[in-house]
């Protein structure tokens, strides 16, 4: 077993329950876990074989173009999307955070974090 993890994944997005929030739009930060068996990668030196980082950060930047009101959803999105398109995923983690967000005080950010296994009819 294994594990790719793509960290820090900057994202501007629209996201949030105010108008102004889907309106401005504000900084987000995306960190994404998978775990996966690599080892036949790791043999075969071949990228079909692992979780290609590269889909991860595309994923994730589709995802966060389509404006939710709340971060769970579009976690939720990604993490579908991982199962749906890296058919060696059996676990993934996923962190999506805003940055400064507009909630009256000094914060540097707030996250959702969701942890998915593989529904087991996939």
């Amino acid at each position: 077993m294994g594990k790719i993890q793509v960290k820090n994944i900057r994202v501007y997005a629209n996201h949030g329950c105010l108008k102004e929030e889907t309106l401005i739009g504000s900084e987000y930060r995306v960190d994404v876990s998978v775990k996966a068996d690599l080892k036949k990668a790791s043999i075969t030196d071949n990228l079909s074989h692992t979780v290609d980082y590269v889909r991860i950060n595309h994923i994730v930047k589709e995802e966060m173009k389509i404006p939710s009101k709340l971060l769970e959803q579009v976690a939720h999105r990604i993490l579908q999307r991982v199962f749906d398109e890296v058919p060696i995923a059996w676990r993934a983690k996923v962190r999506v955070s805003k940055i400064n967000p507009p909630i009256g005080g000094d914060v540097e950010m707030v996250s959702i974090n969701l942890a998915y296994d593989r529904p087991e009819n996939a």
